[in-house]
């Protein structure tokens, strides 16, 4: 019997960073992001023997344990086993020997909120084999709770929801881990046409998130003003993306996306740098009207809007760079757990 799931990842579009403590804690937090076509896999597979193997297939990596109810975590494949180690405790179930295997459609530290959208997939294994009960705001909020609290990673509240949930959400954040899911019913010609004109770029680089995070948080609790400031903006930026899409004002689109960028940058070092900069600027004179550094920032994926035809010359002038186009579609699913 294999037990399977697949979450979807996301395109953060506006309010990056509001999402994460003290910030949304102190003053609330707002962010509107999407599912697309690139997705986290995850298998569980019952053996007759008793160990437990844990591997990343599009990482090679792999580890066999000892089957027991508590796995090490010890830098290695540590996601697979902090998922197995929560459920143990939380729903204890007999102990049987099992493969937990993963795949992501897209390198680690690259933006789209692989790490969380991985363990929402995890964890969608485990319920469909336990067949727990649990909704979609309780498998968000664990998946949560697994990375911050069980693995001490740093980071914030929307991937998780966004793997969960899927589709276009306008996502509040508030303290003691209170989030707020709002799915936008958006006409599928403004869909259509932000799918079109939305252009993917993965840099070639990917980076730890952690550090930067880390650097917003310290900004934060000391009080920066700079810096709080930049995130109360997104938080606006947020708010003016989501009545942009909903009206089908497309031509803000780019506009808002840029003004995203300028407060982003001051909201942490390095999250920009002299080749981010570069890339952006070459976009623009491509006739990009704006773009953003999707996640945490300092390398990984970039988005940028690109109105009329544009998005050809666009395309061009980035491939220059050494980096890689991604296609993508716009997707509605969250979550989708089944039994083979």
């Amino acid at each position: 019997m294999m037990y399977r799931s697949k979450a979807p990842l996301r395109i953060g579009l506006a309010g990056g960073g509001t999402d994460v403590s003290p910030y949304s804690d102190l003053y609330g937090g707002a962010i509107l992001n999407t599912t697309i076509s690139l997705s986290a896999y995850a298998s569980i597979e019952l053996l007759d023997e008793p160990k437990i193997i844990v591997e990343a297939l599009d990482r090679k990596e792999k580890q066999i344990l000892e089957l027991n109810n508590v796995l090490p975590i010890d830098g290695t494949l540590d996601l697979l086993k902090g998922v197995y180690n929560r459920i143990a405790a939380d729903f204890p179930f007999p102990l049987k020997g099992m493969r937990i295997s993963t795949f992501v459609d897209a390198p680690a530290g690259s933006g789209l909120g692989t790490s969380s959208t991985l363990v929402v997939a995890i964890l969608g294994a485990f319920v469909e084999m336990l067949k727990l009960p649990l909704g979609d705001y309780d498998i968000a909020h664990l998946a949560y709770e697994i990375e911050r609290n069980d693995l001490k990673l740093s980071g914030g509240k929307q991937d998780q929801y966004a793997a969960t949930f899927g589709g276009v959400n306008f996502m509040e954040f508030y303290d003691q881990d209170k989030v707020i899911v709002n799915p936008l019913r958006i006409r599928p010609e403004y869909m259509n046409e932000l799918e079109n004109n939305l252009v993917l770029y993965f840099t070639a680089t990917s980076r730890e998130s952690a550090k930067i995070i880390n650097e917003q948080v310290k900004n934060v609790n000391n009080k920066n003003e700079k810096s709080i400031e930049a995130m109360h903006q997104l938080k606006e930026q947020a708010k003016m993306m989501k009545e942009a899409l909903l009206k089908g004002k497309l031509s803000q689109f780019g506009e808002i996306l840029d003004f995203g960028f300028q407060q982003k940058r001051k909201m942490a070092d390095n999250i920009s740098n002299s080749a981010i900069e570069e890339i952006y600027d070459a976009a623009k004179l491509a006739g990009a009207t704006g773009g953003k550094i999707s996640g945490a920032g300092g390398g990984g994926f970039m988005i940028f809007y690109c109105p009329g035809n544009h998005r050809y010359a666009v395309i061009e002038s980035l491939l220059k760079f050494g980096g890689e186009i991604k296609n993508y579609s716009f997707t509605n699913d969250g979550l989708k757990t089944w039994t083979v």
